[in-house]
C-alpha cells in the first residue's frame, strides 16, 4: 500500500507539473471536438429545441426566408429570423437532421470565443486563454453553443458590440478605427438574433460606464455614431419593415408583447406561442450560478490554492496595448457581466439562459485574475480539471439517454420512427390534443392534429389512420374513441394506436400518401 500512495503521488505531480499552457490549449480543443461529437447523437428536444429546428425546417420547405412560420398557417412573431436563417441553411448543406440543426450553433459559439480572444485583455493571451477556457466550460455556454436557441446568435452581437466600443476606444491604436465599426455591426446582429433586448444589454452597460467614467465626451469624439447607427440600421430594419409587410401585426406583438409584457407581466397570458415562465423575483441571480457551474465550485478552490502572492510581473507585457487605467477595464466587465441578472432581476418570466450575454465578460473579469497569480500550474490544472468535468457531464447525459428513456420523453423521433415502420401503406398519424413539435420536425410536417375526441371520432369513421394520444390523458378519454383503437406501442409520453380495421381498409401496396397541404394542418 504504501508502494501504491508513493506511486499515485508521483503521477498526480507529473500531470500537475505538465499542466503547460500549450497542454490547457489542447484541453480547450478537445471541448469545442466534444461539443461538435455531440451535435448528432440525441434528437431534438421538445419544446425550445424542435420548435425552432421545425420553424427552420419549415422555413426550407416553404421557401419563405422573410416570415418565420410557427405552423404552415400561422406566422411565428416571437423572435427575429437569425437562429432560424442559419439552421435553414444549413439543412440545405447537410440535409434535415440534428447535426445540421445544432451545427451552427456550434459555429456560433465559436465565433463568440474568437471575439473573445480579439479583445486582448491586459493580461495580454494568456488571460484571454484562461477567459476561453471559463466560457466554453462554463455549462450553460457549453450547452447553448449546440442547441438550437436563439441565444448564441444574440451572443454574437453583444460580445461584437461590447468588444468594439472597448477597442473602438482604448485597443490597439492602429486597429481603432476598424474596431469601432464592430460595435454597430454587432448591434445590427443583435436586432435580427433577439430583437431590441439585445440593444438594450449593451447599450445599459456602455452608458453607465461612460458616466462612471466621465468619458462621454471622448466616446461622442471617438465613435462614428451617424455613420455606425446607419450600419446598424442598414443591417437589421429591411427585414423589420419587409417582415410587418407581409405579416401585418408582427411589430405590435413583437414589441409590446415580447419586450414589454413577457419582461412586467408574470405569466403573461398573451404568449401565442407557449406558455410564460414565471418565478420569484430575483431567480436569474440563482440561475446566473448555476449556469456558470463548475467554477461557481472550482474558482473558491483556486482562490484559496494561489492566495497571497501575484505573480512578479504582467505575463506578457509587450501585448496590452489598452491605455486606459486597469479600474476602468475591470468596471467595464462588471458592468457587461451582471447587467443581464440586474436588468432580468425584476422580470415576470425569465428562462436560464438569460444571463449569456453577461458571461463573456464574466470570463474576461476571471481569466485576467488568474493570470495575475503566481501558480499558474495550479491555475492552469483547475481550469483544465473544470472542462473535463462538463465534457464527461455533457458525454455522460448524452450516452445515457437512450438508456433512461429520456430521448423517448424529449422528442417524438421514436414514435415517429415506429410509426413509418407500421404503415407501408401511407396511413396518416394523428396526434390527439397535442402534437409536440418534434413530431412535425420528423415526420417532415406530416403529423396531423386534432384538437378533441370529437373531431378525431368523426375523423376516424372516414380516415383509416394511425392515433398518437399522450398517455396520462388515457383516462379521460370517451370510450367511443377508445373502442375504435388498437393499441400497438407506449414511445415516452404518449401512447400510439390504430384504427381497427385499418389495414384491411388500405391496401398494403397502395402509394405513400402525398404531402398534406398547408391549410389543412
Amino acid at each position: 500500500m504504501p508502494h501504491l500512495s508513493v506511486a499515485t503521488s508521483a503521477q498526480a505531480t507529473f500531470f500537475f507539473l505538465a499542466m503547460t499552457y500549450r497542454n490547457l490549449l489542447w484541453f480547450i480543443f478537445a471541448a469545442a471536438v466534444v461539443r461538435l461529437l455531440l451535435l448528432g447523437l440525441s434528437p431534438l428536444m421538445d419544446t425550445t429545441e424542435a420548435r425552432y429546428g421545425e420553424i427552420s425546417r419549415l422555413m426550407v420547405e416553404l421557401n419563405d426566408w422573410v416570415t418565420p412560420w410557427f405552423t404552415y398557417d400561422m406566422p411565428f412573431w416571437g423572435k427575429p429570423p437569425l437562429a432560424f436563417w442559419i439552421s435553414a441553411l444549413s439543412f440545405k448543406v447537410f440535409g434535415i437532421n440534428e447535426f445540421a440543426a445544432r451545427f451552427p450553433h456550434w459555429l456560433a459559439g465559436m465565433v463568440v470565443l474568437w471575439i473573445l480572444w480579439g479583445m486582448r485583455p491586459r493580461s495580454g493571451p494568456t488571460g484571454a486563454t484562461y477567459a476561453i477556457a471559463l466560457l466554453l466550460g462554463s455549462v450553460m455556454f457549453f450547452v447553448a453553443s449546440g442547441m438550437v436557441m436563439m441565444d448564441m446568435a444574440l451572443v454574437i452581437g453583444t460580445t461584437l458590440a461590447m468588444r468594439g466600443f472597448w477597442n473602438g476606444l482604448h485597443g490597439e491604436p492602429s486597429r481603432r478605427g476598424s474596431e469601432r465599426w464592430l460595435l454597430f455591426i454587432g448591434l445590427g446582429i443583435a436586432l435580427l438574433a433577439k430583437g431590441p433586448v439585445g440593444v438594450v444589454l449593451t447599450g445599459l452597460p456602455c452608458g453607465i460606464w461612460a458616466l462612471v467614467s466621465g468619458n462621454l465626451r471622448m466616446i461622442w469624439r471617438d465613435l462614428p455614431w451617424v455613420r455606425g447607427c446607419l450600419l446598424t440600421l442598414l443591417i437589421a430594419l429591411p427585414w423589420y419593415v419587409i417582415a410587418e409587410l407581409r405579416s401585418p401585426g408582427f411589430i405590435n406583438y413583437f414589441i409590446v408583447g415580447e419586450h414589454f409584457h413577457r419582461f412586467v407581466t408574470p405569466g403573461w397570458q398573451g404568449d401565442l406561442y407557449g406558455t410564460a415562465h414565471k418565478y420569484p423575483y430575483g431567480t436569474i441571480w440563482l440561475f446566473m450560478l448555476a449556469d456558470v457551474l463548475p467554477w461557481t465550485i472550482l474558482f473558491p478552490i483556486i482562490a484559496w490554492q494561489t492566495r497571497g502572492a501575484k505573480a512578479a510581473q504582467p505575463l506578457h507585457p509587450e501585448k496590452i496595448a489598452d491605455d486606459a487605467k486597469p479600474s476602468s477595464w475591470r468596471n467595464y466587465l462588471l458592468l457587461w457581466a451582471f447587467m443581464p441578472a440586474v436588468f432580468f432581476t425584476m422580470a415576470g418570466n425569465i428562462i436560464w439562459p438569460y444571463v449569456l450575454p453577461g458571461m463573456p465578460a464574466l470570463a474576461l473579469l476571471v481569466g485576467g485574475w488568474l493570470a495575475s497569480r503566481a501558480q499558474q500550474n495550479l491555475v492552469r490544472l483547475n481550469l483544465a480539471v473544470g472542462l473535463s468535468i462538463t465534457m464527461v457531464l455533457a458525454a455522460g447525459f448524452n450516452a445515457s439517454m437512450p438508456f433512461t428513456g429520456r430521448s423517448n420523453d424529449l422528442a417524438a423521433k421514436t414514435l415517429i420512427e415506429d410509426y413509418r415502420s407500421r404503415t407501408p401503406s401511407g396511413l396518416p398519424l394523428i396526434y390527439l390534443e397535442h402534437r409536440p413539435f418534434s413530431a412535425s420536425f420528423y415526420s417532415q410536417g406530416q403529423a396531423l392534429l386534432e384538437k378533441t375526441p370529437e373531431t378525431l371520432i368523426k375523423r376516424l369513421e372516414s380516415t383509416p389512420a394511425y392515433v398518437a394520444i399522450r398517455t396520462s390523458s388515457l383516462d379521460y378519454m370517451p370510450p367511443a374513441l377508445m373502442s375504435r383503437l388498437e393499441r400497438l406501442s407506449k414511445q415516452g409520453y404518449f401512447t400510439l394506436y390504430l384504427r381497427k380495421g385499418s389495414q384491411a381498409a388500405v391496401p398494403e401496396a397502395s402509394p405513400a400518401a402525398a404531402p398534406v397541404s398547408p391549410t389543412s394542418k
